[in-house]
């Protein structure tokens, strides 16, 4: 009988500090209480170096960003993953001359870098500036061999676009991994967005027949802004399983990809796909229906 292709993956959850020394330390112990748990790959959420500085426009924030070679965040998981032999994503602002992206390193079992994806939709609204801070990501989407899995990453924001999901699939991802930074609104407390959220990203997995793996922070951050403080408390509800909105969590999940590509070819979803018909998508941009 053929070997089984199983595979190990765990989603961490955890309350940022404004530090990043304590920061990077509580995910590197996560990172080690998860490999105790069997995972393979494990996802840390976005941003993980200190408060979601998108509240507010403040140019200070732009010192956060660090280049991509030989960033010290990314040098120690390349360290972790190697003595510890698991897939470590690793979300950070970084600074390329005159650019700034929201980007994340994958890091293989051995240590090595694969490479960064950079975040492609960039968000703008109360609470989640981005587009203050962060340039459209020019990777495109991509996928990554690592020793476990070929996986797809893409990060917060880009988890609303089915685009995204499908095109990393597409190019033969295994399993879907989404770093990510979200909670409540400032401009409208009793908006919650969590139920839509989740909803929108088991439409991904179920649409591609692919699991997908999310990492949210929790806790209350607040950013001093021109305007006075600002809020958000982030929700949590990080999934494979879904962990609550207010504890650390670490999840895990075992998956069979090779039983998971056998039933993603007899359902036929790719088979009969027609993308001859979807150049639409490409002159169709939601504002004018006549073009």
């Amino acid at each position: 009988m053929a070997r089984r292709k199983e595979v190990v993956v765990s989603a961490l959850q955890f309350a940022c500090s404004d530090d990043v020394a304590s920061n990077v330390d509580t995910a590197e112990r996560l990172v080690r209480s998860a490999h105790e748990k069997g995972a393979n790959i494990i996802l840390i959420q976005e941003l993980f170096e200190g408060y979601y500085f998108c509240q507010t426009q403040k140019e200070d924030f732009f010192q956060r960003a660090k280049p991509y070679k030989d960033h010290p965040t990314i040098l120690r998981m390349q360290k972790l993953a190697k003595e510890l032999g698991v897939v470590i994503p690793v979300s950070f602002f970084e600074e390329a001359n005159n650019a700034h992206y929201n980007s994340i390193a994958i890091i293989d079992a051995d240590g090595t870098d694969l490479g960064i994806y950079r975040k492609s939709h960039i968000p703008d609204g109360p609470g989640y500036q981005e587009k203050f801070y962060f340039n459209p990501g020019d990777t495109g989407f991509k996928v990554f061999q690592t020793k476990f899995a070929k996986i797809g990453v893409a990060i917060c924001w880009d988890q609303w676009f089915p685009e995204a999901a499908r095109a990393m699939v597409l190019q033969g991802a295994e399993l879907l991994f989404y770093p990510t930074a979200i909670g409540s609104e400032p401009q409208d407390e009793g908006l919650d967005s969590r139920d839509h959220w989740k909803r929108v990203m088991q439409g991904h997995a179920g649409a591609n027949l692919v699991p997908l793996i999310a990492s949210n922070r929790i806790g209350k951050e607040v950013i001093q802004t021109e305007h006075g403080k600002s809020s958000i408390t982030f929700y949590g509800n990080s999934f494979i399983a879904v962990a609550n909105d207010k504890e650390e969590a670490i999840l895990v999940a075992e998956f069979d990809l090779d039983q998971i590509k056998s039933k993603r070819h007899s359902w036929g979803i790719f088979r009969d796909r027609r993308p001859d018909l979807y150049k639409v998508l490409l002159t169709l941009d939601g504002s004018n229906p006549s073009s």
